[in-house]
Parts: C-alpha cells; sequence; structure tokens
C-alpha cells in the first residue's frame, strides 16, 4: 500500500515531484522513491505491508529491461503470478506482491492489468519501446484511485491524491462553478470527474495508455484472468474465502466494528480465521463522549464478544470535531458532505496509534445486496410508474426544491441551462434496458461507491497510514452477489441469512443504522460544531461567492436552531463543507513565479 506519482511530460522539475510526494507522505511514510528522466517521472510513497523489508519502488527487473512500475494497493495473487512468470524465465529478488509487475507487464504489454486480483494503481513505464509508453490501471471496483491530469499539449500528470496532483505546475486549481449544486445534488461529484476543471480520475477497471504526441487513450478491460481460486458460489462460503485471503499480511491485522451486519459478518469470519491460526482479532468501533442518540456500542460490543476479539472502543471528544472537519477536507481533496468521513479519519487514527497498518471493513455490502432504505423504495414503485426522480432526491444532500429555493437566480439560470447531476443520473437509469435491480445495482456499485464510499476509506485510511482491505469489494465476492436473485440482493436477505449462527440476533434483528455521527443533534444549540458551521456559512462569504442566498442560507439555519432536523442539518453541513473545500484549495494553489 503506497501513494504513486508520476507524469509524461516535459520540464517537470525535482522540487516539482518533491512537493508532489510531500503532500501525500501521510500514506507513505516508510521510504520514498523517485526516478525521473528526459520527459518522463515515476514515484512512490511506500508503506510497507507485504514484504517489509524488500520491495523498493519504483519496481525494477533484469529481466524487463526498461520497464519501470510503482504500486499503490495489494495484488492478493501475487503468489501464484510469481510462479507462473517465474516458469517463463523471470527472477525476482524478493517476496513484495508489486515486484513482478514489470515482469507482468513484458509477458502481456498493456493488459497486464486483467491479470491482477486485488485492489490497486498502478503505473508502468514502458521506456525500452522506440516511443517511450505510459500506462496506468486500477482495480475492477475503483478501490485505489489515480488521478490525473493531461495539459493542452498531451502531457500527463498524475497521483493518488488531489492535493497532491495540484502541486504540478502545470496543474490549476481551477473550481468548477457547478461543484457546488454537485455537492447538493449527490453529496460529492461522482464519476471520472472531479470539483476541479481538468482534474479526472480513472474509472473502475480501466487501463489508460499515452504515448509522446498521442491522445491518452482510456478503456474498460473486458475481463480477468485467475483473479480467485475459489470455485465456490455460495454467499457464506465465498465471504469466509475472501475474508480469510485478507487476513495474510506481514503486518498486523484488525477489524473495523461498527455493530451492523456488515462489519459483523467480515469481524465473525476474520476471527474465526485467526482463530486457526492461534491468533486473536482486534476490533475497533469509535463513538462520542457523552451522551448522544443512535449509539452502536452495545451491538459492537454483543458482536466482538461472539467473536471473541481483543475490543477496543474508541470515544473521542465532540470538542476535536471542529478541527477533524478541517482535517478530513484537507485529506478528501474535494467536498464530500457525508458527515461519516469525520468518523472514518477518527477511527483509522486511532488503529493506527494502537499499532495496526491493515484494517478489514465491511464496505460494499449494501451496494451489492441493495441495502439502502432508496434501492428498497424503487423496487417497490409498480410498473409503470417513475421511480426514478424519488431515487435520485434521496441520493442528495439537499433536495431539488431547496437547492433551487437556496440558489441566487443567476446560479439557479445556470445549473437550468447546465443541467444538474441528479438530472444526469435519472436519464442515464431512465436509459437503461436492463431490469430495474440491475440498473439500480450497476449505478450504485460502479458510480457512486467509488466516488462516494471507496475514495473516502482510501484517503482517510491512508492519512493515517492504514491500509484498508474490503472483503465485499473482491471480485469472487462481486461475481457471487451478481449471481443471486432478485429476492436474495434486496434488502440483504442473503447476508442475513448468511449472518445466522454467526452473529448475535440482537445485531440481525436491529434496524439499518449508518455508521455516522449524529449530526443534527451535533448542530443543536450549545453543540461543539456549531459554531464552525455558522463561520463557514456567514453572510458576507455566502454573498462573495454568489452562488446562495445569504438570507435563505442564514434562515435555514435559524429553522434547525429552533427545529433541530436531519435534513437540513445535512444540507447545512453540505454547504459548510463546500465553503471550507474552496478555502483548502485555494490554500493549494502555488505562487507564481512572474519571473520565469
Amino acid at each position: 500500500m503506497c501513494r504513486i506519482l508520476g507524469s509524461f511530460a516535459a520540464g517537470v522539475t525535482a522540487p516539482e515531484l518533491d512537493a508532489v510526494s510531500g503532500r501525500q507522505r501521510h500514506g507513505g511514510p516508510d521510504e520514498r522513491g523517485v526516478l525521473s528522466g528526459r520527459g518522463w517521472s515515476l514515484g512512490c510513497d511506500r508503506l510497507a505491508v507485504t514484504d517489509p523489508g524488500h520491495g523498493s519502488q519504483p519496481y525494477r527487473l533484469r529481466t524487463a529491461p526498461g520497464v519501470l512500475a510503482v504500486l499503490n494497493g495489494e495484488i492478493y495473487n501475487h503468489r501464484e503470478l510469481r510462479r507462473r512468470l517465474s516458469a517463463r524465465g523471470h527472477r525476482f529478488d524478493d517476496l513484495c506482491d508489486g515486484s513482478l509487475l514489470p515482469a507482468l507487464y513484458m509477458e502481456y504489454g498493456p493488459e497486464f492489468a486483467a491479470h491482477l486480483d486485488g485492489m490497486f494503481a498502478v503505473a508502468v513505464l514502458d521506456l525500452g519501446r522506440p516511443r517511450p509508453r505510459l500506462v496506468l490501471a486500477v482495480d475492477d471496483m475503483g478501490m485505489k484511485p489515480i488521478h490525473y491530469h493531461v495539459s493542452g499539449d498531451g502531457s500527463v500528470r498524475f497521483a493518488s491524491e488531489i492535493p497532491a496532483l495540484l502541486a504540478f505546475d502545470a496543474v490549476p486549481a481551477d473550481i468548477r462553478e457547478e461543484s457546488l449544486d454537485s455537492v447538493l445534488a449527490t453529496k460529492t461529484p461522482l464519476g471520472t470527474e472531479t470539483a476541479l476543471r481538468g482534474v479526472h480520475v480513472l474509472p473502475p477497471g480501466a487501463t489508460a495508455v499515452a504515448s509522446p504526441g498521442s491522445v491518452l487513450r482510456i478503456g474498460r478491460r473486458a475481463g480477468a484472468d485467475g483473479r480467485s481460486p475459489h470455485a465456490g458460489t455460495g454467499v457464506l462460503e465465498t465471504l469466509r474465502h475472501e475474508t480469510a485471503r485478507l487476513t495474510a499480511a506481514d503486518v498486523p491485522v484488525c477489524a473495523v466494528t461498527s455493530g451492523g451486519l456488515d462489519s459483523g459478518l467480515v469481524t465473525a469470519l476474520a476471527a474465526e480465521e485467526l482463530h486457526g491460526e492461534d491468533r486473536q482479532l482486534h476490533t475497533f468501533h469509535l463513538g462520542y463522549q457523552g451522551r448522544w442518540p443512535d449509539a452502536e456500542h452495545t451491538y459492537a460490543r454483543a458482536v466482538a464478544n461472539r467473536a471473541g476479539t481483543v475490543h477496543h472502543r474508541v470515544d473521542i471528544d465532540p470538542a476535536e470535531l471542529a478541527s477533524l472537519l478541517t482535517r478530513t477536507v484537507r485529506h478528501l481533496g474535494q467536498p464530500n458532505a457525508d458527515p461519516i468521513a469525520l468518523s472514518t479519519y477518527a477511527l483509522f487514527r486511532a488503529v493506527r496509534e494502537a499499532g495496526f497498518t491493515v484494517a478489514l471493513t465491511g464496505d460494499g455490502a449494501d451496494e451489492l445486496f441493495g441495502g439502502y432504505d432508496r434501492v428498497r423504495r424503487a423496487m417497490e414503485v409498480p410498473d409503470g410508474q417513475d421511480w426514478t426522480a424519488a431515487y435520485v432526491d434521496a441520493l442528495a444532500a439537499a433536495p431539488r426544491l431547496l437547492r433551487h429555493h437556496l440558489y441566487t437566480p443567476a446560479y439557479r439560470a445556470f445549473i437550468n441551462d447546465l443541467g444538474s447531476d441528479s438530472d444526469r443520473i435519472a436519464a442515464r437509469l431512465r436509459r437503461s434496458t436492463g431490469d430495474r435491480l440491475s440498473t439500480l445495482s450497476e449505478f450504485e456499485t460502479g458510480c457512486r461507491l467509488p466516488a462516494y464510499h471507496l475514495r473516502r476509506v482510501d484517503h482517510l485510511s491512508m492519512a493515517c497510514a492504514v491500509e484498508a482491505r474490503m472483503p465485499f469489494c473482491q471480485p469472487a465476492t462481486v461475481a457471487m452477489a451478481r449471481s443471486r436473485s432478485a429476492g436474495e440482493r434486496t434488502g440483504k436477505r442473503a447476508l442475513y441469512e448468511a449472518g445466522r449462527g454467526l452473529l448475535p440476533a440482537t445485531v440481525l434483528r436491529r434496524p439499518k443504522q449508518p455508521f455516522t455521527l449524529p449530526l443534527a443533534a451535533m448542530l443543536a444549540p450549545g453543540s461543539p460544531l456549531l459554531e464552525s458551521v455558522r463561520e463557514l456559512l456567514s453572510p458576507t462569504k455566502l454573498a462573495q461567492d454568489g452562488r446562495l442566498r445569504p438570507d435563505r442560507v442564514q434562515a435555514l439555519l435559524a429553522r434547525h436552531i429552533d427545529h433541530p432536523s436531519a435534513s437540513d442539518a445535512l444540507a447545512l453541513w453540505a454547504i459548510a463543507v463546500h465553503e471550507l473545500w474552496t478555502e483548502v484549495v485555494q490554500g493549494l494553489r502555488r505562487p507564481v513565479d512572474c519571473a520565469a
């Protein structure tokens, strides 16, 4: 697990590369390696997980002359691939999973990533060709991102994180005017666009190829070879196998246990695997000091007791939430209105402070098994009636009518002319020729999950130098989920059945609840976050921005203070997060040397 960076461009300087590396060093504190030449650079900040004493990046092999590679992530089938490549004459000096990448590229060219099973963002430079070539690839679920910028001359620059990418001189910090509407309509920009103009993220399962003077070509891989040795298709059998594989590491491993079904299953199966190896799993659960609604401590403790784990309850001081907000916004690089971000960062920080480098999580289960209420409600709409409008509104931080009420006339006209992200999502769903459940699943897993959840988990775990592993996002688990009937995939019925005998009955019977902070209560009078949000929503700031009507935002804030509401709190939070992110981006702008 690492942070990677590089360029396929002339004139990139050593100070630039130092700055790019420095802005994402938190994700790779163990070792830094950067190589550069005429028209290219490649670098890595390493978090050592597999074969920690070896595997320096960029990777090079004597049997793959001219090929350099860097990896962010984990390749779980690296032993099998190493055996296959060794039989073809390649020799490896260590057991690091990424060391085989140059040899794999030599054998398969740009299609090498189809043979990888894991979570990964890979960059390969082929300098042995008459025309050098850069190849970028990410895993099928988009667990590990590559953010990139293509200049007008075709030059490519990339990094694992947006703030790092902005440290390249040629990458502007140009905020999209529509970014505010994106945050209010979908909580964060979805798809390959980001909130910054010209800054993109590779889509899940994509391979991109660039050569000097040519356009960056991006394609989605059709399939993969040798991804999982597991042939079983049962829900519990598949989850047990994939969770067991992900507990293997050369560093301490733990699990995040929220007290819900998804993390509970991962916890139970990971504890089962480690118990067979005479090891005991450590679990971590986050809460807040004091009494707050919807606390999950009891459920998390019940899961831990049933699984026999060493349980860590982490209670953070609500007085720290304002500073946590600033840190999470900085690390995420673009606005994300889900208040779970603060909890996520604080939890992974506690994991690292306790001495753990790898943490297993239950992310991805809701998307694969129809766990969200909005999916259930959409499935219940009778045939012939429009189900998309209510579903799209459920994705929003502020419903359409409230957004238009808060916008200035000029901004409302701008969004009407341009079209909102919510309009584009609704049109995409209506165009689908598949059945309703497949249409919803494709959007939830292929579009929203990578941008909304996986990027948050990646950035905030790596902010604390922790590698988050997700058994539900493994290819075998995804394939198994897609093979289930519609009934099994709606409301997570298949997972509830798998949990019988593994999880306490109290956990299986409890209503669904997201792992987040009680936002409405946290923004009530006298609460720790209210003043920070009030400051971010000051009429002077909003008037200078020109997109929101300060009087109506203040009226919304007053209404919430008088009658706390979860929906009003989320809308206010989204606006505040966007305002803070704007300030952060402005702080990342590199000074222009006018004498140059």
